[in-house]
């Protein structure tokens, strides 16, 4: 091999050349910019095409969270006793291409309604739970403790690229297409991620056996760590304000700030560079400050810029430069909350609980962020939008309250399982042998040279790779 051909494998991360996690991050990676147009093109259809008020949409955003309260405990548990979870995740893509495909094909003969644009929110969230359970385990499956955070950053790069072009295309496409036309984009990236799942085969933990305390195991489990214990309060309680306020934004957006969904889309992805830039650069803080302070630090950079969104007035190139701004920082912050939450959960968690520790999580995570959309379209409607949005920044700015007395502001590098610093490991039930130490926390393929993470930048919704995501932003500005 040449100079130059060498030098270019060189910069590609480690991961990225071993097959099977290739075409996992692949197939994540399409999967995640499908999600975008679908987040955008979604509330737009209900917007413009079904004439969607705020209660409306709020209950459009619960039906698609209630879900995650009421199915990822026993999800996480059907997961782990089950085994196969690569399987179970095949078929979910499948059946969330369906349902999403039945939306513009019934725009298309004229009997799109609310009522479907309901059922189909529904059915892909609960859907989206067996995957999002099984995924946990999946990625810790292609994946060495050594590489959690490279591999977090790489998972969680593939979304916040999703961030820059899949808004924009959704936008576009809408505008080209009509809105729920849009949506076959999202049906056919779930096909693509089925399809290079199928053709992967990774060792997997085998199928938990049922026992006493089977169901309940992975909230025990966060319930005796204090550090995963200040992490699901924290994410609860930023999830809440965070759906508050994404409940109202497209609503905001178009009605009362004029935008077109086309400028909207466009805004929203070229903002959302700031969370390509926060992936490529959270190694080297989390090597700067530590990983538990990077944490802490990303749950006030999230929430804090979406207060220039309800500041927004006056011509539209200030409205436009406010909502960049808010999209740039917050990204940024998500990604440093995104990749560090989630390579300390894959850090603690043994791989026996952990579609159950994962369910769990969503439970109270994932659960509250339907509160947060019914409390959004209610406040919106009788508060008025503007107010309720200031208030919801407001909100999730104090959830970081939760972290100070926790472990998280003094921790440096990645815990081993069995020096949780909580004093939670349940290792030794669970028949987990003890990780090896997970410290290294670069992104770069060599750590001597500059940061390097994908074709983007960092997490999937908070704690993005294999479930590390506490945070998929619908619509995200």
């Amino acid at each position: 091999m040449s100079a130059a051909p060498r030098a270019v494998v060189s910069r590609i991360p480690p991961l990225l050349r071993e097959t099977a996690f290739r075409r996992y991050w692949t197939g994540q990676t399409v999967s995640a910019f499908g999600d975008q147009v679908t987040f955008l093109a979604v509330p737009l259809t209900a917007v413009l095409v079904l004439h969607a008020g705020a209660a409306q949409m709020g209950w459009l955003s619960t039906a698609g969270l209630l879900p995650a309260l009421l199915f990822s405990l026993p999800g996480g548990a059907w997961v782990d006793r089950r085994g196969g979870r690569r399987r179970i995740m095949i078929a979910a893509d499948l059946l969330r291409a369906a349902l999403i495909a039945s939306l513009p094909l019934a725009y298309a003969v004229g009997h799109l309604t609310l009522v479907q644009l309901y059922a189909v929110a529904f059915g892909v969230g609960t859907l989206s739970v067996l995957f999002d359970v099984g995924n946990a385990t999946l990625f810790v499956s292609l994946v060495e403790p050594e590489s959690y955070v490279p591999g977090n950053a790489l998972t969680n790069g593939s979304r916040a690229f999703s961030f820059v072009a899949g808004p924009s295309a959704g936008g576009l496409l809408v505008q080209l297409l009509a809105a729920p036309l849009a949506l076959l984009a999202d049906a056919a990236s779930y096909l693509f991620s089925a399809g290079l799942l199928a053709r992967i085969a990774p060792d997997e933990p085998p199928a938990a056996e049922r026992g006493p305390g089977h169901f309940s195991a992975g909230l025990r489990f966060v319930a005796r760590s204090r550090p995963l214990r200040a992490l699901v309060a924290a994410a609860a309680t930023v999830n809440f304000f965070n759906f508050v306020f994404h409940t109202l934004m497209v609503l905001y957006a178009v009605s009362r700030l004029g935008l077109s969904a086309g400028t909207l889309g466009l805004v929203i992805g070229a903002g959302a560079l700031g969370g390509v830039l926060g992936a490529f650069l959270t190694g080297r803080v989390v090597r700067a400050i530590g990983v538990g302070p990077t944490v802490v630090l990303g749950f006030v950079g999230f929430p804090a810029p979406l207060i220039l969104v309800p500041l927004a007035g006056g011509p539209e190139p200030l409205v436009l430069a406010a909502l960049f701004c808010s999209e740039f920082l917050s990204g940024f912050g998500l990604m440093l909350l995104d990749i560090g939450s989630g390579s300390i959960q894959a850090a603690l968690i043994p791989n026996a609980l952990r579609s159950r520790v994962s369910g769990a999580f969503r439970t109270v995570n994932y659960g509250i962020r339907p509160l947060g959309a019914l409390v959004g379209g209610l406040c919106g409607g009788t508060l008025g939008l503007r107010p309720t949005l200031w208030a919801a920044t407001v909100g999730g700015v104090l959830s970081v309250l939760w972290l100070l007395p926790s472990p998280l502001p003094r921790m440096r590098e990645l815990p081993r399982k069995d020096e949780d610093p909580g004093g939670g490991s349940d290792s030794g039930s669970a028949g987990e042998p003890t990780a090896a130490p997970a410290t290294a926390v670069s992104t770069d393929p060599d750590p001597g040279g500059p940061a390097t993470v994908g074709p983007g930048g960092a997490p999937t919704g908070v704690l993005a790779s294999a479930e590390t995501s506490t945070l998929p932003r619908p619509g995200a500005v």
